[in-house]
Parts: structure tokens; sequence; C-alpha cells
């Protein structure tokens, strides 16, 4: 209960900068797991993004996914998805772009085989150059998000601040999006949605830590060398910041693993995902990552490396003042004559 209460009222003592090692080996490790992914598996860009028709169909007749299959390959239909939907009641099949007669016998084909009146058929169709243009037009809002970012800390805090926080956005990017190449969930522009929504999340935790690291150069900047300060700041922020990150886990979470997982909302998933992932990314990046990266460039400043050694004098000086008081207030006192035999 007193690590609890520390940790409310902002009095823990953790050296988040002295061990930063440990963490920059534990965001080296998940960053290359995550492009590994992203190299050589890619993502599974859903019909938005590469184009392609997709055929949503009712299943009274209890189509399987082997009976649908069968009938992509006959008609010559490489890479289709086929997913069964609430619990097999439902049937969707997602293909690249098709020929219109192909289409229409396909369509004619899974009618069929689910027992469902064609009409009752839902198809959206998608061509490869729209797909294009969203993939394009979202590249374009995430750079302009990172520009926007980065202007801003350079306006409310400094440059290096801004740098220390674009570090941490794009190892949340990173990890996020490899986590959907790991899972192969579909990339859908909801998901684009929730990696603009988390980066947001990430930029919001960074500045509060960095602004209370402000606060503190203000009030301690003669007594305490940068580290120190930073160590103090994320120890004051510790509990709120954990807090913030929990309070919002907890309902993305029951999204994402009793609403999609439990009771088969897939539409949810894609969402939720990217949101829970980048939440737990951005919490670890704000205290583990952007913080100590800010602790190490700032120590590198003249500035700061002179009040470090200044420091180091006094505290040194303080140190020969105590020794020499300690042997000052033993005096020598004239030893007892030896007794004689």
């Amino acid at each position: 209960m007193s690590f609890l209460r520390d940790l409310a009222q902002g009095r823990t003592t953790f050296d988040f900068v002295g061990k930063r090692m440990l963490w920059f080996r534990i965001s080296a490790v998940l960053v290359v797991i995550s492009l590994g992914f992203l190299v050589f598996r890619g993502l599974n860009l859903g019909i938005e993004f590469r184009g392609g028709t997709t055929i949503n169909a009712n299943n009274p007749a209890g189509a399987t996914v082997p009976d649908l299959r069968e009938l992509t390959d006959a008609a010559g239909v490489d890479g289709a998805v086929i997913q069964l939907v609430d619990g097999g009641e439902s049937v969707r099949v997602q293909t690249p772009s098709l020929d219109p007669d192909i289409e229409s016998e396909l369509i004619d084909d899974v009618a069929n085989i689910t027992g469902t009146e064609r009409a009752d058929i839902s198809i959206d169709s998608i061509g490869p150059s729209f797909g294009a243009l969203i993939l394009r037009q979202s590249m374009v809002a995430l750079v302009v998000f990172l520009i926007a970012v980065a202007l801003f800390m350079s306006w409310r805090l400094e440059w290096k601040m801004a740098g220390a926080g674009l570090a941490a956005l794009v190892h949340d990017l990173i990890i996020t999006v490899g986590i959907y190449s790991i899972t192969w969930f579909e990339v859908t522009p909801a998901t684009v949605i929730a990696l603009l929504t988390i980066l947001g999340y990430s930029l919001y935790d960074t500045v509060v830590v960095f602004d209370k690291v402000t606060e503190l150069v203000a009030d301690l900047g003669e007594r305490m060398n940068y580290s120190d300060i930073v160590n103090r700041a994320m120890n004051m922020v510790l509990g709120r910041s954990l807090n913030t990150s929990l309070t919002s886990l907890l309902p993305v979470g029951s999204v994402l693993f009793v609403g999609s997982f439990l009771f088969g909302a897939t539409a949810l998933r894609d969402f939720a995902l990217a949101l829970f992932v980048g939440l737990a990314a951005s919490t670890y990046s704000s205290i583990f990552v952007a913080a100590p990266i800010l602790a190490v460039w700032k120590e590198g400043d003249e500035e700061w490396t002179s009040r470090r050694r200044r420091l180091a004098a006094k505290s040194a000086a303080a140190g020969s003042v105590r020794t020499g008081a300690r042997t000052a207030s033993r005096p020598n006192r004239p030893r007892p004559p030896k007794g004689r035999r």
C-alpha cells in the first residue's frame, strides 16, 4: 500500500534514465521484429486500399469455406479471402478486381450455394486506382500530422523535445503496424483513423512529461543535473500516466477481446486492435523512450555539461568539509603513560 500511495503522490524514486539501455534494448527488439515482418510479410491491405470486390450474402444453406473456395477456384480467381460471419449465418468473399462477366458469374454461384436470392446479396466494388488514392491520402495525412507535431512541440517546448517526441511517435507507429503484419489483421480506413488517434494520445502523454521537465528545470536547474531532473519529473507524473493509460485501455480492451472475439463483432476488430496496441506502446514510449532520449541529448549540451561539473565540484567540496569537520570534532587527546614494569 505504501508503494501505491507513493505512486499516487508522485514520490517514487525510479531511475528511468539510469536504466535507459535496458529500455532501449527492449524497444530495439520490438522495432526489429516489427520491421522484419513488414519487410518479409507485408500488410493485409483491405479492399479499400488494393481495390477489388466484396460479396456479402446470408447463408441459410450453411455453405462452408471449402465450398466457397471451390467456386472461386473454378472461376479462376486467385487470392480470394473467404470468411464466415456471425457464426456462419452469413459469408463474405473478397476478390481482386474482376472482369464483369466473371464477377457476375461468381455472384450467381455464391447465391446458389448459400441459398440466397441474388437481389439480397450486397456487392461492394472498388477500383485499384481509388484504393491507391486512399492509400496516398492516408500517407499524406500521416506526414502532415508529424510535421504539425514537430512544429507545435518546438514552439511550445523546444526542438530537442520535439525530436525526442517524434522518436517516440515513430516507435509507436512501427510497433503498431508491425502487430498488424504479425497477426495478419486487415488494414482498413478505420485502422488509419485509429493510428492517428493513438499518435495523438502518445503526443499528449509525452507533452505532459516534457512540460513537467521544463517546470523543474526552471526551479532546480542550478541544483540538479538534467538526468536527475528528468527522473524527478517522471516519478511525479508516473501515477497520472498509468491511471490515464489504464482507464483508456480497459474500454478498448473490452471492445477488442469481448466485443470482437467473443461476440463476433468483427467490424470493430481492426479499429480496436490499433487502439489497444497503440495506447500500450505510447504509454511505454512516453516513459521509457522519449524521456531518456531527451535526457541523453540534453546532457551533451555544453550548458548542462558545465552545470554537471560544477555540481560534482560542489559535492566533492562539501564532502571534504564534512570530513574535516568530523576530524576537528575529535581532537587528539594525550595518551596515558605506560605502566612501569
